[in-house]
């Protein structure tokens, strides 16, 4: 298939070139395989999409600097997996945010005294100290299933898991979370 890198350059040439159809052809032909490069990267099916379509429109723009020389393909897929790999931590980032704005919300009880307030305040940060130390997906598992309160089986739902997978993954990270809380601060 030697003629197939040669058709992407003439299809990527002519894009440069303000052929908006010739484009449309290489979105076309890499659609599929742009979304699931992103979705090796996400686990977000939303998330893919979206990285995969802003992937094809900074590519886009950045066809002037395209080596007709080089194979097309490689280079989409870079800038796809740059694109995915951006989103996924920014939902990391968004995560543990959510994690701490998850433990800071009051359960509704009376209101503590000065020193039970001060020492939960500090019990608090001392825990989401370290879970911003564990990996995202441990900080996951752990905030669905403790700081969220959803059940097991919710938690498995929202992981897209088997409820065992869900406890499995729990329990290494519970375990992961004691080794940090005990370690050396």
């Amino acid at each position: 298939m030697e003629g197939r890198p040669l058709e992407d350059a003439e299809l990527a040439r002519r894009a440069r070139d303000g052929d908006d159809a010739a484009y449309e052809d290489l979105v076309k032909r890499y659609g599929q395989i742009a979304f699931r490069v992103a979705w090796l990267v996400t686990h977000d099916r939303g998330e893919a999409e979206d990285s995969a379509q802003e992937a094809f429109v900074k590519a886009y723009y950045a066809l002037p600097r395209f080596r007709p020389d080089s194979p097309f393909r490689p280079w989409l897929l870079k800038i796809v997996a740059n694109e995915a790999r951006n989103r996924a931590r920014s939902t990391r980032r968004r995560q543990g945010l959510a994690l701490r704005t998850a433990a800071a919300v009051s359960d509704g009880d009376a209101a503590p005294s000065p020193e039970t307030a001060a020492l939960a305040r500090e019990d608090q940060e001392t825990l989401i100290a370290a879970l911003n130390r564990l990996s995202p997906p441990d900080r996951e598992v752990i905030g669905y299933r403790f700081l969220l309160g959803l059940s097991e089986a919710e938690t498995a739902d929202v992981l897209d898991v088997r409820v065992g997978t869900a406890k499995s993954r729990l329990s290494r990270a519970m375990g992961r979370l004691r080794t940090v809380l005990e370690g050396p601060s």
